[in-house]
């Protein structure tokens, strides 16, 4: 066996520089990461209001949440939005970055203005929406015009306002999705359009058998942080509706806001974000296990 031979000085500060360089990140992960998602866990086992001391309850707090009708109120509101921002907001993406891959003129024009909603704050975008989406808002005015002497109550009904959000959120985020797809259309050779053109392959067929094999890692990539990003949504339904009319528009990370701010009931909403980082897991999970099916790298 070799004896281990020694660092030279050189080298030894070299590895200083490195260890110097990552401890930043390191301990940005600790203080703002590691440690409230530890803390986080172990509050979920208390009662605990911000003032009083503690008491520990065991599973009590879980108990308790699987039997509050809020809890399953904001699970199917998210399930909701889930499903339909996520499968229209990567739809949209998808074909607006087909079309702007193409040589058109003024694309670079396109581009701006469709992710320019990206860019604007949560806030303001669902302050402009909410005005949009009033019972005598411009949408409601153009709807009257065609025709439609009822138009929808969009966010004072409680069978639209889970929709209303999700269009919302589909209209901001399909730019930043466009911009993640355009990406990886553009990572396509063109020498395999050009076989497949002299083949005699369609536009349909080279999307089908070239296009789509190529960027499924962009897809599932996008699929990944558009379903994460659909149980993180608190600002527009904050802004919009403030969780109503009679809690309609609740959602997971709202009410974990409503418990703990506004309650002060500091281990119950955490037993609420343990479930939410929990039914997450196991989605990401599932998508991870799914993939080897279908994702080509």
């Amino acid at each position: 066996m070799k004896p281990k031979r020694k660092m030279s000085s050189m080298e030894r500060r070299e590895e200083r520089t490195g260890f110097l360089f990552l401890l930043p990140s390191f301990i940005g992960f600790l203080v703002f990461i590691l440690i409230p998602v530890v803390w986080g866990l172990l509050l979920s086992f208390f009662d605990y209001n911000g003032f009083k001391t503690p008491k520990f309850v065991g599973l009590g707090n879980f108990v308790k949440l699987f039997q509050d009708q809020y809890f399953y109120i904001s699970l199917k509101n998210n399930l909701f939005y889930m499903v339909v921002s996520v499968f229209f907001t990567l739809l949209f993406g998808l074909i607006l970055a087909v079309f702007l891959n193409q040589p058109l003129k003024g694309r670079g024009i396109f581009k701006t203005v469709l992710f320019f909603p990206q860019l604007t704050s949560s806030i303001a975008f669902g302050m402009i929406f909410a005005i949009l989406f009033t019972s005598r808002g411009p949408i409601n005015g153009v709807l009257r015009n065609l025709g439609m002497m009822n138009p929808p109550k969009w966010l004072t009904d409680s069978q639209w306002v889970m929709l209303t959000i999700t269009i919302t959120a589909i209209i901001k985020n399909t730019g930043y999705y466009m911009i993640l797809f355009l990406a990886g259309l553009q990572s396509v050779s063109e020498d395999l359009y050009e076989a497949a053109a002299l083949d005699g392959a369609n536009s349909f067929q080279k999307f089908r058998y070239i296009t789509w094999p190529m960027i499924t890692p962009t897809v599932f990539l996008s699929t990944i942080l558009c379903v994460i990003n659909s149980f993180k949504v608190f600002d527009l339904v904050s802004q919009m509706t403030d969780g109503g009319p009679a809690n309609s528009s609740n959602v997971l990370v709202y009410r974990i806001y409503t418990e703990a701010f506004k309650f002060s009931k500091f281990g119950y909403a955490s037993a609420y974000a343990v479930i939410l980082f929990a039914i997450v897991m196991v989605i990401t999970l599932i998508q991870f296990r799914g993939q080897k099916k279908w994702v080509n790298y």
